[in-house]
């Protein structure tokens, strides 16, 4: 599974609370029909067909498009930002509300999303807070979904996950600690590469 950051599309401006009442999100961009079968070139074209994207632009919300519609997958795990509120959701499939394909809405690419928890900003990693401060509507965390230390929200209410009282390791150190392991898997040693292996795959479990 994995984590992406969304953010409100400027569009949208005053509907954050319908979407979490309504249990959805919407990416927006209405004009360019259901994106169910849609590769990344087939919605760039039919973006440029709306005129109004052109270059890096037209490029760029394509790609953003395409990961809403086909990159995140069902079970994948979403947090949802304006401003210092953050809600935490586990995502679905994408589907596609034709009757709100209109200017007056444009809420017609959705995920229906059961969220979880609402959280302050300040409570994220340094990790979480890069995620949501990047640039468009929804970005993919670049690392595994361990390093955003969400546990504690993706567990049930009160109950804490194993491990919980352990010391706490700083972000940078485990990113340091990771990139060790990735150069003990290219080492000419083969023992080494084995316990270097069998560390990753222990800490991504």
């Amino acid at each position: 599974m994995k984590l992406y950051g969304m953010r409100l599309n400027p569009a949208f401006e005053g509907r954050f609370e319908r979407f979490l009442e309504d249990n959805y999100v919407s990416i927006g961009y209405p004009g360019i029909g259901d994106l169910e079968e849609a590769d990344k070139d087939e919605i760039e074209r039919r973006l440029s067909g709306l005129g109004g994207y052109a270059g890096h632009e037209l490029r760029a919300a394509a790609e953003e498009i395409h990961l809403f519609a086909s990159g995140v997958r069902d079970g994948d795990y979403l947090l949802f930002a304006d401003g210092d509120t953050v809600v935490l959701g586990d995502v679905g499939d994408y589907f596609y509300a034709e009757s709100s394909d209109v200017p007056a809405d444009g809420a017609c690419h959705r995920r229906g999303v059961t969220w979880l928890h609402r959280i302050a900003r300040s409570e994220l990693n340094g990790l979480v807070q890069d995620l949501l401060d990047a640039s468009g509507v929804i970005q993919a965390f670049p690392y595994p979904i361990q390093l955003a230390q969400l546990d504690r929200w993706l567990s049930p209410q009160g109950v804490q996950p194993p491990g919980a009282d352990r010391p706490k390791v700083d972000d940078e150190t485990i990113a340091e600690a990771l990139e060790v392991l990735k150069m003990a898997l290219r080492s000419d040693d083969p023992d080494r590469r084995e316990r270097a292996a069998a560390a990753i795959l222990g800490y991504a479990k």
